[in-house]
C-alpha cells in the first residue's frame, strides 16, 4: 500500500509499504477514506520534536471503514464507519477511566510514564504508524474508534480527528465563563477552532493573533478582532484594547514553531530576545528550499502569553513543545496566573462533537481549505508548511476505494 514514511529531518517520502495486520485481540484494520496533515507533523520534519524512527509512517488524523477485527472488538464490524481519535487509550485504566486517555497507563508499549501514545509519532510516543497511509493498524479499537452517523461527510470528520477536540479541550482548560475576554494566539486549524469552541462558551470578547492574511480573514470572519504581529505589537495593542487590564483567557494554539515579528513596532526586540533560541531547540534542523524552515523564536507564544494575560487569569497551552523551552515561569508566578496544558485526550470528546456536527451546531469542514489526493502528498505538505496563502487545512484521500456494510 502506499504512505508516507519519515525517513529523517527534512526528508519524507511517498512510497510503498506492507500492509497493516492484526496483532492483539483488540486490534482492527482500517481503510482509510480521509487523512490529513497537521502542524504536529511539521515539528518532527522540522526537527523541533525529536526522536522520530526511520520508517515510521506519519499523520495522526484519520477516517475510515473497518475491514477486518480482533476477536476481542465486540462493538465493531467490518464496513462499520469510524473517525479515529489521534491519541491512544485503552479505556480500562483509571486515567482512561477518567477522561484522561492521553495518559494512559497502558496504550504506550514504552510504560506508564513513558507519555501520550499517538499515532506517528517519535519513538516516545509508541511508536506507532501513522494514518497517512491506505490502511492502519488500529489498537485498542474496541475503544479508539468511534462510528460516524451518515449524516457526518468524510469533510467534516476528518476535522474531529484531531482538530476540533483539540480545540475545544483547550477552550474548556482555558475555564473561560460567559462574557470573558479570550486572546488567541495562533490562527492555524486549532485557533480557529478554538475561536469557535470559546464561542460556544459564551467568551465575551475573542482577540485572534497571527500575521498570515488568509487565517486573519478566517478569524474576522468568525467575528473574532484580529491583530497582525508584523503590523502592530500584540501586546501593546492588547492591553490598549482591555483599558490597560489584560485578557482573563489566553489560548497558545501556536506550540515550538512560532516566528516572530519581522516588521512594524515588535520587531527589533523580538530579533535581539530570540537570536539563539531556534539552534537550541533545533540544532539538527534542515531546510531546504524554503521547506522545513524551523519557527525562529520558539518560546515567543509563551512570552506573549503570560504578558497579555490579567493578573490571576489563565493561560491554556495547547500548542506543541518539545523539552527545551525559556517559559517565563517568574512572571507567570508573580502575576498568580492558572497554567493548563496537555495533549488532547480525544476519545473524550468526540462522540459529543459528532453529534454536535451531526446537529449542525458545528461545520468543521469550514476550515478545510485543500483536498489533495495521496499522490499529491508530498507538494502539499512543502506548500502547507510554507505557509501558502489560503493553506489552512489540508485533506488527503488515499486512492483504496472501500465498501461499506449495508
Amino acid at each position: 500500500m502506499k504512505a508516507i514514511v519519515f525517513h529523517g529531518i527534512g526528508d519524507i517520502g511517498l512510497e510503498d509499504v506492507k500492509e497493516p495486520t492484526i496483532k492483539q485481540a483488540n486490534d482492527a484494520i482500517v481503510a482509510l477514506t480521509a487523512s490529513a496533515i497537521c502542524g504536529t507533523d511539521l515539528h518532527m520534519i522540522r526537527g523541533t520534536m525529536p526522536g522520530m524512527q526511520k520508517g515510521t509512517i506519519l499523520g495522526h488524523e484519520g477516517v475510515g471503514v473497518v475491514e477486518e477485527i480482533g476477536k476481542a472488538v465486540r462493538n465493531l464490524s467490518p464496513g462499520d464507519r469510524v473517525v479515529i481519535p489521534s491519541t491512544i487509550g485503552c479505556g480500562n485504566c483509571s486515567y482512561c477511566r477518567a477522561g484522561y486517555y492521553a495518559q494512559c497507563d497502558r496504550a504506550n508499549p514504552n510504560g506508564p510514564d513513558a507519555g501520550t501514545a499517538f499515532f506517528g509519532g517519535p519513538k516516545d510516543s509508541g511508536p506507532f504508524d501513522g494514518l497517512q497511509a491506505e490502511k492502519a493498524r488500529i489498537p485498542f479499537a474496541n475503544i479508539g474508534l468511534v462510528k460516524l452517523p451518515d449524516e457526518v461527510s468524510d469533510d467534516e470528520a476528518i476535522l474531529l480527528s484531531d482538530i476540533v477536540p483539540t480545540a475545544y479541550m483547550a477552550a474548556e482548560n482555558a475555564q473561560i465563563k460567559p462574557g470573558n475576554t479570550v486572546a488567541i494566539f495562533g490562527l492555524g486549524p486549532v485557533g480557529q477552532f478554538c475561536i469557535a469552541c470559546a464561542q460556544l462558551l459564551n467568551a465575551g470578547r475573542i482577540i485572534a493573533v497571527d500575521t498570515v492574511k488568509s487565517r486573519l480573514d478566517m478569524a474576522r470572519a468568525q467575528a473574532a478582532e484580529v491583530l497582525d504581529f508584523n503590523a502592530e505589537d500584540p501586546i501593546k495593542t492588547i492591553k490598549e484594547l482591555t483599558n490597560g487590564i489584560g485578557v482573563d483567557r489566553v489560548i497558545d494554539a501556536v506550540g515550538v514553531d512560532a516566528n516572530r515579528p519581522h516588521s512594524g513596532p515588535a520587531a527589533k526586540p523580538a530579533a535581539k530576545k530570540y537570536a539563539k533560541e531556534k539552534d537550541e531547540v533545533a540544532p539538527q534542523a534542515k531546510p531546504h528550499d524554503g521547506n522545513w524552515e524551523p519557527g525562529d523564536a520558539p518560546s515567543i507564544a509563551l512570552s506573549w502569553s503570560v504578558e497579555a494575560v490579567a493578573k490571576a487569569g489563565t493561560v491554556s497551552i495547547i500548542g506543541v513543545y518539545g523539552e527545551k523551552n525559556n517559559f517565563p515561569i517568574g512572571e507567570a508566578m508573580n502575576k498568580n496566573l492558572t497554567i493548563t496544558m496537555g495533549n488532547c485526550n480525544h476519545r473524550r470528546y468526540i462522540p459529543q462533537l459528532v453529534e454536535l456536527v451531526r446537529m449542525g451546531g458545528l461545520v468543521p469542514s469550514e476550515i478545510l481549505t485543500q483536498v489533495e489526493p495521496m499522490t499529491s502528498a508530498l507538494e502539499a505538505y512543502k506548500a502547507f508548511d510554507k505557509r501558502e496563502p489560503g493553506w489552512i487545512k489540508v485533506k488527503l484521500e488515499p486512492k483504496t476505494e472501500v465498501s461499506r456494510a449495508a
